[in-house]
């Protein structure tokens, strides 16, 4: 099982516990894109943006992952954590009011922002002290 450990507040932890929570946003940032994407361009998949040839239409794939593991808690000896089943995972190119795409510099490079949604399913399992 491909499980992907993420951090959140309390209030997010509770509402998934409780059903109310069916959504997991994070914006995908040339820091973290990694972890939850993967670059198609010309028939090819990247790993990362920098392997990506100069010319070429480039689309985002969402990296599938069976569950995710959540943490809450203080940074600290064993943190409370609930593993969750993940139905689906789809990217967004954000857009501004007037449609267009938003984009940010990150060390002198223009990146487009972005946001993995994660549509989330049944609790797998669950340790709470």
């Amino acid at each position: 099982m491909k499980i992907l450990t993420l951090s959140i507040k309390q209030k997010h932890f509770d509402e998934i516990l409780a059903g109310k929570k069916t959504h997991e946003y994070r914006e995908i940032r040339p820091t973290n894109a990694k972890k939850y994407i993967t670059y198609l361009c010309g028939g090819k998949e990247y790993k990362v943006d920098e392997e990506l040839p100069e010319e070429g239409e480039v689309d985002l794939k969402p990296i599938k992952y069976d569950a995710i593991k959540f943490l809450t808690g203080e940074y600290k000896g064993k943190r409370p954590y609930i593993i969750v089943e993940v139905k689906r995972e789809e990217v967004a190119i954000l857009t501004d009011e007037n449609g267009e795409d938003i984009v940010y510099e990150y060390n002198g490079e223009e990146y487009l922002a972005a946001q993995i949604d994660y549509t989330l399913g049944k609790v797998l399992e669950k340790h709470i002290d």
